[in-house]
């Protein structure tokens, strides 16, 4: 039986939503465990929007939550969801990650079991446009059409590199794959305590870097230093500041022509040949930045 999902889902588009289901199951995921969290300033009717999508798609959301996006909110609701998700191996991704593995989910959970491993690691490769600008990824006339939003997402943000880890300076290390009694920590970066699976490393697609990102992050910041919502450290508001000071430096977008984020082009089906030697690279040498960093360092 393959692993259930568990993701929290935010305001996020419905194109995305449709393409994020599609490629869960295309994996083989029958099983959605899913909590809908809406701040402040989601747009009105996006809780109505996003029950209709997953009704369309058969699925009904275990959870919604209104109200602050501190940084435990997803956190809580991850746990509540894994509690009654059942026992064994569970899949975890937010809405903007798209998981891929070098074989199918059942032979990856079934070789770490063999190898006693109770977590199996990913790494995050951040997919952004040819350009490097924040565009819409789907016009008016495509939303209509469900089929191969998957595929046209794909396409729309052909290149993957590391944004993640060298500019933000974030942790780009994520659990993908966990026994239901491990504990996870915040952002599914680790699970202390728990040694994940050696071997391959699955690729963590990171769709985030759409149209709407900027005021997204300006919200997040301001919302942080105000107090509005509740921090555990400055380090989110600083990430977030990185990479909005490099969209200052390069005229609204990323630059893909940066030595240091290493961009190259990759699909969901196909990516770096160097891919395993470089993600083992990260994973052994990554260090997180100090908490008081500022946000130029």
């Amino acid at each position: 039986m393959p692993s259930p999902l568990i993701a929290v889902i935010g305001p996020v588009e419905t194109p995305l939503m449709h393409a994020w289901v599609e490629h869960y199951r295309t994996l083989g995921v029958r099983e959605f465990h899913l909590a809908l969290h809406l701040p402040e300033h989601a747009p009105r009717g996006t809780e109505q929007r996003l029950r209709a999508t997953l009704a369309h798609l058969g699925i009904t959301p275990a959870l919604v939550e209104h109200g602050p996006w501190n940084e435990s909110t997803n956190t809580t609701l991850r746990d509540h969801l894994r509690a009654n998700a059942g026992t064994g191996w569970q899949l975890i991704a937010d809405s903007d990650e798209f998981h891929t593995f070098p074989t199918g989910l059942e032979e990856v959970t079934r070789a770490a079991e063999t190898a006693g491993h109770t977590v199996v690691r990913g790494l995050m490769l951040d997919r952004v446009t040819v350009n490097g600008h924040l565009t819409e990824w789907c016009s008016p006339a495509q939303e209509a059409a469900e089929e191969g939003t998957r595929e046209r997402l794909d396409a729309a943000y052909p290149l993957g590199g590391w944004i993640t880890h060298r500019l933000l300076l974030a942790d780009p290390r994520k659990i993908v794959l966990a026994r239901s009694e491990v504990p996870i920590s915040s952002g599914n970066h680790r699970a202390p305590g728990h040694h994940p699976a050696r071997g391959p490393v699955a690729v963590v697609h990171h769709f985030k870097w759409r149209s709407g990102i900027e005021t997204d992050l300006r919200h997040r910041i301001a919302r942080f230093a105000s107090g509005t919502w509740t921090e555990t450290t400055p380090a989110v508001r600083h990430e977030a500041a990185r990479f909005l000071n490099h969209l200052a430096r390069n005229d609204g977008r990323v630059d893909t022509t940066d030595p240091t984020l290493a961009f190259r082009p990759v699909t969901l089906h196909q990516h770096p040949l160097t891919w395993q030697d470089e993600a083992h690279q990260i994973l052994t040498r990554w260090r997180p930045t100090h908490a008081e960093t500022s946000p130029e360092r």
